[in-house]
């Protein structure tokens, strides 16, 4: 089945844009500019691979970064590049509160380094070095593997310094860190909202939201791909998974974040993008990620069998086709919320529930409201409250 997934533009905003007031340019550099401050580093291939494996002083996150991995031709253009000793791009770290390294940019090409010398994987479709080809790094001969050994993979670690205590007071360290990571973020592949967010914000909340886009309940409703691999680091291998547009863009983790920024209605303001990035920021402890992820399986457990396996579901399209709809899936998660001391007396009304809902969705006038045609903070409450109204009309 077809999965929709975004409302419109992430960016769109319900408020209007102020006009820019004449400012001296001066002044406002002196006021309101934060330097960036950055030391350089060189790491041979065999310490990436040691600080990768020890994971006390860097951290790839394979969750919370981007899920496409690199091809196997891929990674050995990039060995290859190394004995050719051809300039290779460095990667971006920050130092963590923790004195960890957070990976900015480049994490694609420490992983290479690290399976390559781990022997994960032998080189292929090498063009210059054609003899290369099938060699793991256990089985290079003595030359090459001295010429590895050396190579080195150049890294900028970003140190954030600010001179004005007002820029202080409106910038957080994570928003300072999405602008530099989004300016570094302009060649190749552009990673989309979602991605920036995991990458910007490890920590228990982080890790609930993954967690949940496991559950078995929430892949069957989005035809994700069961997660069956014994091995969790075997997920992110799975050749049908890679493919789902959802997995590999990480829409399902946006759709378990919709659901905790739109159940607080004082985060319902400003862009969708904004109520999402401002969600993702809670700082929760292992002990309340916990417990929301208790609240939100049993919300989405509740609605699945309520609606009998086949919740969020908008009318079949002119082919046919079932569509399942992130906004009234939102919707529906938030209402449910909202109404859940109810809860019993909504399940002894099912059928009233479904004829309520289908009624809504066959009114052309109703239909915009629950598929989110609009996407300010009015037009998302407004389904919330369309959506609590079929679950427990007045």
């Amino acid at each position: 089945m077809d999965v929709e997934v975004l409302l419109g533009d992430e960016e769109a905003d319900d408020v209007a844009a102020t006009e820019q007031q004449s400012v001296d340019p001066d002044d406002f550099f002196a006021k309101n500019a934060f330097r960036i401050i950055y030391q350089t580093n060189n790491f041979f291939l065999p310490q990436i691979r040691d600080l990768i494996e020890k994971g006390e002083v860097l951290n790839l996150r394979p969750e919370y970064q981007r899920r496409l991995r690199w091809t196997v031709t891929q990674k050995s253009k990039l060995v290859e590049s190394l004995l050719l000793n051809i300039p290779v791009p460095p990667v971006f770290l920050y130092e963590s509160d923790a004195a960890r390294y957070e990976v900015m940019d480049g994490q694609q090409r420490l992983n290479a380094v690290k399976e390559f010398i781990a022997g994960d994987f032998a080189l292929t479709s090498l063009t210059v070095l054609k003899p290369l080809n099938g060699i793991r790094y256990s089985r290079c001969p003595p030359r090459i593997k001295r010429a590895l050994d050396r190579a080195s993979i150049s890294a900028i670690v970003l140190l954030l310094e600010s001179d004005s205590e007002n820029v202080q007071n409106r910038l957080s360290m994570t928003d300072i860190r999405r602008f530099i990571f989004d300016r570094l973020n302009t060649g190749g592949t552009k990673l989309n909202p979602q991605e920036i967010r995991n990458a910007l914000n490890p920590g228990p909340f982080n890790s609930a939201i993954v967690d949940l886009t496991r559950n078995g309940l929430f892949t069957t409703v989005f035809d994700i791909p069961a997660y069956v691999e014994a091995d969790p680091s075997d997920y992110y291998e799975n050749p049908q998974r890679q493919k789902n547009t959802l997995y590999s863009s990480m829409g399902d983790c946006q759709l378990v974040l919709r659901y905790f920024a739109l159940k607080d209605d004082k985060n319902i303001r400003g862009s969708m993008r904004s109520m999402l990035d401002r969600a993702m920021e809670f700082n929760a402890t292992k002990d309340q990620s916990d417990d929301l992820k208790r609240e939100y399986i049993s919300r989405f457990s509740f609605l699945y069998h309520l609606f009998s396996g086949k919740p969020f579901l908008l009318p079949p399209d002119e082919k046919g086709r079932e569509r399942v709809s992130a906004a009234l899936y939102d919707a529906s998660m938030v209402a449910i919320d909202q109404l859940w001391e109810f809860r019993d007396q909504i399940l002894r009304d099912t059928a009233g529930v479904k004829d309520r809902l289908t009624q809504t969705l066959s009114d052309a006038a109703t239909l915009p409201v629950l598929t989110g045609q609009g996407n300010t903070a009015q037009a998302v409450r407004d389904r919330i409250t369309l959506m609590k109204s079929i679950f427990r009309p007045e």
